[in-house]
């Protein structure tokens, strides 16, 4: 159910009243975003399960204090609060969201916010030169979720792996988990560890069970030795089959003339577009 109308925050039967619609006669647009997930992921009673799509207003001046938010920069959780503030729904949990329909409702939010035209430096995969290119992100491609979970209503899937034949029960990455991964690999880089090991951390952080073993310690020790193949064909798996946006689109080189796919890059340029 929206809250398009009211701004209750106060228990007790307080209410405050909209001051923009009230006194100003403006009414902060909401719009429905498409869930890549489909809301198949999530549990039973839950107040997103089996929802295709969600509720959000557009950003305001009250967004951009969380964007610049130190305190939130620093912990890493900017974009958990910043989706947090605009849902309408406030029974969603955003940290609890996997990480395509978090993907989404950011898209969602930047096109709402500021236009759908971004601007922004990459480089040519064919020359190495960094450019300035514009993409439409209203033309970003939406991968909703084709396969389904082990049980209805939970964020576990199967997959056996063809060297060791073992089947392994993974999840889709949440926002707790995205945030949790990155506090791990600053403190490893504080503690001067220089190994880059994000493909095993993520694995760490996937794998549910492997053969029924749910022993995270066992989970971690099998996917530090697991065969290169196997551990290739899972991550496979799970790319291919992820929900979420296709972050990639066409650039053109001004300095080599080739037309290439890349990546576009989330910086601080995302929500801060130039003027």
């Amino acid at each position: 159910m929206s809250n398009r109308g009211s701004n209750a925050v106060f228990s007790g039967g307080i209410q405050q009243t909209d001051v923009m619609k009230d006194s100003f006669g403006y009414e902060v647009p909401v719009e429905s975003v498409p869930l890549p997930s489909l809301g198949k992921v999530y549990p039973e009673g839950g107040p997103l399960h089996g929802q295709e799509t969600v509720e959000i207003r557009a950003m305001t001046a009250r967004e951009e204090d969380i964007l610049t938010s130190r305190a939130l920069i620093k912990k890493g959780t900017v974009i958990t609060h910043l989706i947090q503030s605009c849902l309408t729904n406030k029974a969603i949990d955003v940290r609890n969201m996997i990480s395509g329909d978090r993907n989404a409702l950011m898209i969602s939010l930047r096109i709402t916010g500021y236009g759908q035209e971004y601007g922004v430096e990459v480089e040519c995969p064919a020359c190495s030169t960094r450019s300035k290119q514009e993409f439409d992100l209203a033309g970003l491609e939406v991968k909703t979720l084709d396969i389904d979970p082990v049980t209805p209503g939970t964020n576990e899937f199967e997959f056996v792996l063809p060297v060791t034949k073992k089947k392994v029960h993974f999840k889709f990455l949440s926002g707790a988990d995205e945030e949790e991964i990155a506090v791990v690999q600053e403190r490893k880089k504080k503690s001067g560890f220089q190994s880059d090991n994000l493909v095993t951390t993520r694995l760490m952080y996937s794998i549910v069970s492997i053969d029924g073993t749910t022993d995270k310690s066992k989970i971690n020790g099998f996917v530090r030795n697991m065969p290169a193949r196997d551990s290739l064909a899972l991550r496979r798996f799970i790319d291919q089959n992820e929900p979420g946006i296709d972050m990639k689109s066409w650039m053109s080189c001004q300095s080599c003339f080739t037309d290439s796919e890349v990546r576009l890059p989330l910086g601080a340029s995302f929500f801060w577009p130039d003027a």
